[in-house]
C-alpha cells in the first residue's frame, strides 16, 4: 500500500515528520538558570562539592572492597563531574547572556537620561545667557546711584544759580556769575 504522505507516488520524497517538543517559558528557564549559576558561584557550593568528592574518594579507597562502587581511577566520579560541567557551562553562559542584556538595557537607559540631562543643561545655559544679556541692558544699583547723585548735584547747582540770580542786581548778566565760580 502506498504511503499517504506521498500521495501514492513513489518518485516524490516523503514529507518530513514533525517532532513535537515540549514548550517552556524562556523567562522562567532563564531565571532558573541564573539561580543555579548564582548558587554555583558561592562558597557554599564549593564546600558542598569538596565534601562530596572527599566522601566519594574516601569511601572508595577506605571502605571494604565489596562496598566500593567506584574503584581507584574513579571513573564514575569523573563521569559525574564531566556531566555536571557539561550542564553548568551552558547554564552559566545563559545567565551571563541575560546579565549582558540587562546591562545593555541599563546602558541604553543611562545614555537616554544623559542625553536628556545634556539637553536640559544646554537649555538652562541658553536661558542664563539670555538673562545675563537682558540684565546687561537693565540699570544696575550702582548705575542708578551714580545717575541720581549726578542729578542731585545738577539740581543743587541749579538752586545755587537761582539763589545767585535773585541776589544779583538786574543790570548784571548771568555769565559773569558763572565765570566767578
Amino acid at each position: 500500500m502506498a504511503d499517504p504522505r506521498r500521495g501514492g507516488r513513489l518518485d516524490l520524497p516523503r514529507e518530513p515528520r514533525r517532532i513535537v517538543l515540549p514548550r517552556f517559558d524562556s523567562e522562567s528557564f532563564g531565571r532558573w538558570s541564573e539561580a543555579i549559576a548564582r548558587f554555583m558561584g558561592t562558597a557554599r557550593f564549593l564546600v558542598y562539592m569538596t565534601v562530596v568528592i572527599l566522601l566519594w574518594i574516601g569511601w572508595n579507597t577506605l571502605a571494604p572492597s565489596g562496598l566500593r562502587f567506584d574503584p581507584y581511577t574513579f571513573t564514575f566520579l569523573t563521569l559525574i563531574l564531566s556531566l555536571q560541567a557539561s550542564y553548568a557551562a551552558p547554564l552559566i553562559l545563559l545567565a551571563q547572556n541575560r546579565q549582558a542584556d540587562r546591562d545593555r538595557l541599563a546602558m541604553e537607559e543611562d545614555r537616554r537620561r544623559a542625553a536628556m540631562q545634556k539637553a536640559d543643561t544646554e537649555y538652562l545655559s541658553r536661558e542664563i545667557a539670555s538673562l545675563r544679556i537682558a540684565l546687561g541692558e537693565v540699570a544696575t544699583r550702582d548705575f542708578l546711584r551714580s545717575e541720581l547723585g549726578r542729578l542731585v548735584d545738577e539740581l543743587d547747582e541749579r538752586q545755587r544759580r537761582k539763589k545767585r540770580r535773585s541776589k544779583v542786581p538786574d543790570g548784571e548778566s548771568d555769565d559773569s556769575l558763572d565765570s566767578d565760580g
